[in-house]
């Protein structure tokens, strides 16, 4: 799922969904970042960092069919202190565990209707992950204000 989104081709709607996610956390006091990998073998679609200091993931799930497929979700508890699903209002709701967050998401927003169950993060674990994002998210604008300063990013890669 990428976050660009051009005239060219619709965007799909897990894309969408991030969209949504992502203003919401913006209104909600929350850093978001898309596509982001906590490890190697995972990517968030959403994740981000509140005021307190806190990681959220948020995983966008368009269908029953991409819930259903996705076998990795439960990897990504270890790695954020609040773990949410993001589905549309038309989604099975009911299919998603309950003990994880919910929101109701579209394009243009979305609304928590469940909160998250808090999992602390180890503090080094949370201080190593807050670095990532931020690094992540200053490359990331370095690159959309400066196209060609990918040339020069010896960490390129590593979000």
């Amino acid at each position: 799922m990428s976050e660009r989104m051009t005239q060219d081709a619709p965007p799909r709607p897990g894309a969408l969904l991030a969209r949504g996610v992502c203003r919401y956390m913006l209104s909600a006091g929350i850093a978001p970042v898309t596509e982001f990998a906590p490890e190697a073998r995972l990517r968030a679609d959403v994740m981000g960092v509140d005021a307190r200091g806190r990681i959220w993931i948020v995983e966008c799930k368009s269908s029953l069919a991409d819930f259903r497929a996705d076998a990795k979700w439960r990897g990504y508890l270890a790695w954020c202190d609040l773990f949410a699903f993001a589905a549309p209002a038309d989604f099975p709701h009911e299919a998603l565990p309950e003990d994880e967050g919910l929101l109701i998401a579209d394009g243009y927003g979305a609304e928590l209707i469940r909160l998250p169950a808090p999992r602390p993060l180890p503090p080094a674990r949370r201080k190593a992950l807050t670095l990532r994002l931020a690094m992540a998210a200053a490359r990331r604008l370095r690159a959309a204000l400066d196209p060609g300063a990918a040339a020069f990013d010896s960490l390129s890669g590593e979000d």
